[in-house]
């Protein structure tokens, strides 16, 4: 008690213990005048601290009687709490909260919601308490009981600090026991798997339709996002002051920002797309088997995809219409930084889309939906495309069985080799970072050939990148050279107004450095010298590898792919921009006329190519 005095001195708050017993509570009139006691005090700046009398207790032996009303600090706290009619029980322990077996066993796993029904015959409990009389398993018994009878309660660690107050903000931390705690876990584990089956669903019904009926959803889409403009950028200015005020950093707040322009620009693309030929069904190869026997290679939609995304609520039309165009079903999983422009710009789409489809074959997964529950529907979603931080893609393609496409890093190199005309190495190199210095295809890497160090045209382009507010970092030699601070690594996407300058002594250098230190993304060489330009289009191994050209050129819209899910850098299905054709898969058709193998007796094989 004096160093809950000391403490709460220094808030100018008093502290006073009040000492109970068992008994106490069997006393009508103490109970009701218990509530009454806690609103004085704490009106007079008082904190009351509850505590067993021991010194009338009628225990046996402390730490080791468990009967009565109350047996422990945590089941009297989860009683006060009723009595008290409290909104939130905050149970403090020496661990993070409630694991599923004992928290030093590296397999166990910290529960966010306690479910009665599913956990409590799965915990495996560990030593109890040096001191006390029940440890964790007290701590639940104490915390069900409270949220059985309507009283939150959280456990959570008294170690860390402030952990009291990011309860009271709603962060998720600790164990969380509630009495509705049964119904948000039937809808987080069934939502997701329902959406999905939904999706394919009304996609299959989408795929039904004619061709002019999927390219007029889709105008119709595009004319719905330039009517409701205004209503789109209030929502996402909303979402950037909440971003702002959250402390987030400056370069997800630039990709979560619909800059002016932004929405007209999606319209066009959506009727980019509206126009562009069906991709559904066609032929893409012919060949008759025999005589009477034709097959056919047909394209066909993937089937449902799970798109999971970061800050950039314009993410969300590319591919909700690129889904619709290319027959897919879509769950669509957003960074929480963007709820608000992702909710608005979901409303317009799907309302867009008629009944006889249904709304529901876009499907856009809120707050209750984690990554991991989704990651595990392998059987009903195709494939996740992640759009976002190197973390994010990297931790999904680590914790699912579907297949995932995409990339983890934008670094993006641009060398300028000695053949260069200088006025256009500095017009592209200023482009590749200024012009959108969050996006994955910025220039990361500038690489220079020796022989332009210290020449007027490499001086000028350096001082032309400080003007425009760039941080320059130099590699070993160029860090010498330049009197610049050295980069920690060349394996680095800055995101933000800042770059790597490295000297080479040739083409083959600035390709061997590209091929060691980038992510196979973007690359693009500036010469004159047309052997030169076609060693490094032929050997950079990138999904897009540029001659005189800014690598913010690598974009679906730019490409005339009327929008993109993401750029992949993956060897396997799609590579590069990924548009409507790599949300397709092929399937095979063969028309006959009552044809049997019969062990390829008395038939003739003509594999005879009737594509054209």
């Amino acid at each position: 008690m004096a160093l809950y005095d000391t403490l709460f001195s220094q808030l100018d708050i008093t502290s006073a213990q009040l000492l109970v017993t068992d008994n106490d509570f069997r006393d009508k009139d103490f109970r009701n005048q218990l509530s009454e006691t806690v609103k004085s005090l704490l009106a007079l700046k008082v904190i009351p601290i509850f505590n067993e009398n021991d010194a009338v207790s009628t225990r046996r032996a402390p730490y080791e009687d468990s009967s009565g009303i109350f047996w422990d600090n945590d089941s009297l706290a989860a009683l006060l709490a009723l009595e008290l009619k409290a909104d939130l029980l905050v149970l403090l322990s020496d661990v993070e909260g409630l694991y599923s077996g004992p928290p030093s066993d590296p397999k166990s796993k910290l529960i966010h919601t306690y479910i009665k029904e599913r956990h409590q015959g799965e915990i495996t409990f560990g030593d109890k308490s040096r001191v006390g009389r029940g440890g964790m398993t007290a701590k639940v018994k104490a915390a069900v009981y409270a949220a059985d009878a309507g009283i939150p309660v959280v456990i959570t660690s008294g170690y860390a600090a402030e952990n009291i107050i990011k309860v009271l903000q709603g962060e998720c931390i600790g164990t969380l026991f509630h009495h509705d705690a049964h119904l948000w876990a039937a809808v987080r584990e069934v939502g997701a798997r329902e959406m999905a089956i939904a999706a394919r669903e009304s996609s299959r019904r989408l795929q039904a339709m004619s061709s002019h009926d999927r390219k007029k959803i889709l105008l119709d889409i595009a004319d719905a996002l330039e009517a409701n403009e205004k209503l789109i950028n209030t929502e996402n200015e909303a979402d950037i002051l909440a971003a702002q005020q959250a402390g987030y950093e400056k370069s997800l707040i630039a990709r979560l920002a619909l800059k002016p322009g932004k929405i007209s620009s999606l319209a066009n693309s959506v009727r980019v797309l509206a126009n562009m030929e069906d991709p559904i069904g066609c032929i893409l190869k012919k060949t008759e088997l025999a005589d009477g026997l034709v097959l056919e290679k047909t394209s066909s939609p993937l089937g449902v995809l799970l798109i999971v995304f970061e800050s950039r609520p314009e993410a969300l039309v590319q591919i909700a219409s690129l889904a619709i165009r290319s027959g897919n079903g879509l769950l669509l999983k957003g960074g929480k930084e963007a709820n608000r422009s992702n909710a608005i710009l979901h409303k317009i789409i799907t309302g867009a889309i008629p009944d006889s489809v249904g709304k529901k074959v876009v499907g856009l997964v809120t707050s209750r939906e984690e990554i991991p529950d989704l990651l595990k529907l392998d059987d009903v979603i195709d494939l996740v495309i992640p759009r976002g931080s190197n973390k994010l893609v990297s931790q999904i393609k680590n914790s699912t069985k579907i297949p995932v496409l995409g990339h983890a890093d934008g670094i993006c190199h641009v060398y300028i080799d000695k053949s260069a005309n200088m006025d256009m190495a500095k017009q592209i190199v200023l482009d590749a970072k200024v012009d959108y210095p969050a996006a994955c295809n910025a220039m990361e890497t500038l690489l220079v050939h020796k022989d332009l160090i210290l020449t007027e045209g490499v001086n000028e382009l350096i001082v032309d990148l400080r003007i425009e507010g760039v941080t320059l970092y130099g590699g070993p030699r160029a860090s010498t050279l330049l009197n610049i601070p050295e980069a920690r690594s060349f394996h680095h996407e800055y995101n933000s107004l800042a770059c790597t300058v490295e000297i080479v002594d040739d083409v083959y250098a600035a390709i061997n450095h590209i091929h060691q230190h980038g992510s196979a993304h973007t690359d693009c060489v500036i010469a004159e010298d047309l052997e030169v330009a076609e060693v490094f289009l032929h050997q950079v191994d990138s999904a897009a590898v540029f001659h005189n050209a800014s690598t913010r050129f690598c974009d679906g819209a730019r490409f005339g792919l009327g929008a993109e899910v993401g750029i992949s850098t993956s060897r396997i299905h799609a590579r590069g921009p990924v548009g409507v054709e790599g949300l397709l898969t092929t399937r095979w058709i063969l028309r006959g006329c009552g044809q049997v193998v019969n062990g390829d007796k008395g038939l003739v094989y003509t594999h005879k190519d009737l594509t054209n």
